[in-house]
């Protein structure tokens, strides 16, 4: 009996030739775009300890009670995370390699978080983002400068339909009042809650407010709004962010039901969300967060951030029909013949070095079937090599993109034929 084919875990998903194109193409335009203003990468490991997130993202979130992939190091008994967002881990490595002395930093991370959720459109085990964090920069200006980077990347990708939901949640005392503000107000209404609801009401009241369920819509609206409690400082705060965005032109919705699902998040936030995705809306969000250096074991710096999902993000840009990418291949080498074959990778390892990009056809077939095969690669021409071009110390280069016509040419004007080939062809990248 034959053992059953494997298949990948469920929510993590295999991203195949075809669709990494695109994904390439989308990380090389998204690095320009963060390099234009000045952020630099950096890269944290996969898996942190554990007590990294439950101090950062508070033990009372739904990412910490029940998201996390954690398990025990079986050599020291340490326990650990894979990661389920990049924020903490970012501010961890900043702190570890004393990153904030005498100097803020622009700082942007991509890769793989996890977390344990049902799999649906949009929401994977395994999911993919690109993370902006700007530490040690207090103003404004700094939280409106994100907002006005996601509006840019926005055009560039020429993603359509998304609109700009910003919240203030003030500072910590005055979270604090409306915190019991708001336990006062839901224990009189305590029989309408839902298990969710009832289970935060006494660790995280705000949460609530983030509730979907259509049965507890009607008091949540009626709860008291945290806008009367902000002090003079945080109201300016947001006053200035939003000057900045009338400046620029970037519409945007105060939602003061906006509280973002983790706990080390204060004055400014925000989410870009778009109607296409179902339930899954939110592409972008991000906002302030200035007491989770200290939280984590720094000294006390502010902080301001973003991550978007690359998953949703790409879905959005495939149903606007983006096709992806095709690998820009210069030219597919068809060999046939004994010594056409001890040519052709010298000939294709000149040409590398060149800059062109070629495959080497490997395998043997005849000549008809290697050329199927260049006509399926893509690339902007053949060059075929059989013993009677070996013998003469030439190669018959072949058009297969943009018209032309086919001709013998000397392996010494190979490279500079292609290239004018390259110059003339509109549909092929230079």
């Amino acid at each position: 009996m034959s053992n059953p084919t494997l298949q990948a875990v469920r929510g993590m998903n295999d991203i195949l030739p075809d669709e990494a194109q695109l994904w390439l193409w989308f990380e090389d335009t998204v690095r320009e775009w963060l390099e234009a203003y000045g952020y630099r990468n950096i890269r944290m490991p996969l898996v942190e300890p554990t007590a990294l997130f439950k101090r950062a993202i508070g033990e009372v979130t739904d990412i910490v009670e029940k998201e996390m992939y954690s398990f025990e190091d079986g050599l020291n008994g340490d326990l650990l995370t894979l990661r389920p967002e990049g924020t903490a881990s970012c501010v961890r490595a900043a702190l570890q390699h004393n990153l904030l002395y005498n100097a803020p930093q622009r700082l942007y991370y991509s890769g793989a978080m996890f977390r344990h959720e049902r799999p649906q459109k949009g929401r994977y085990r395994q999911f993919h983002q690109i993370g902006v964090e700007a530490l040690g920069f207090a103003g404004p200006d700094i939280d409106a400068e994100q907002i006005l980077m996601c509006a840019r990347l926005w055009k560039k990708l020429g993603i359509r339909d998304v609109s700009l939901q910003i919240n203030t949640l003030g500072d910590i005392a005055a979270r604090q009042r409306h915190r019991e503000k708001l336990i006062a107000y839901f224990e009189q209404h305590v029989a309408i809650l839902d298990a969710d609801a009832t289970r935060r009401l006494h660790t995280n009241p705000l949460r609530i407010l983030d509730s979907k369920n259509p049965a507890m819509q009607e008091i949540i609206v009626g709860a008291p709004g945290l806008m009367a409690e902000l002090d003079a400082e945080a109201v300016a705060h947001f006053e200035a962010v939003q000057a900045i965005l009338k400046r620029h032109g970037v519409a945007y919705e105060i939602n003061p039901r906006l509280v973002r699902g983790l706990d080390y998040y204060n004055r400014t936030v925000f989410e870009w969300v778009t109607t296409r995705l179902g339930a899954q809306g939110t592409i972008c969000a991000g906002g302030r967060f200035d007491g989770l250096i200290e939280q984590i074991g720094g000294k006390p710096a502010p902080a301001c951030g973003f991550a978007m999902g690359i998953e949703r993000l790409l879905a959005l840009l495939q149903e606007d029909g983006m096709q992806n990418p095709g690998m820009p291949l210069d030219v597919y080498l068809v060999h046939q013949g004994e010594l056409a074959n001890q040519m052709a990778s010298s000939v294709a390892e000149q040409l590398r070095d060149a800059g062109l990009k070629i495959v080497l056809h490997c395998g043997g077939g005849s000549f008809k079937a290697q050329m199927k095969k260049a006509d399926g690669s893509g690339a902007l021409c053949a060059v075929i090599i059989g013993d009677d071009e070996a013998q003469a110390g030439q190669a018959t280069l072949k058009p297969l993109r943009g018209g032309g016509e086919q001709a013998r040419v000397a392996l010494t004007e190979l490279q500079q034929k292609i290239s004018e080939l390259k110059g003339t062809s509109k549909n092929h990248p230079k």
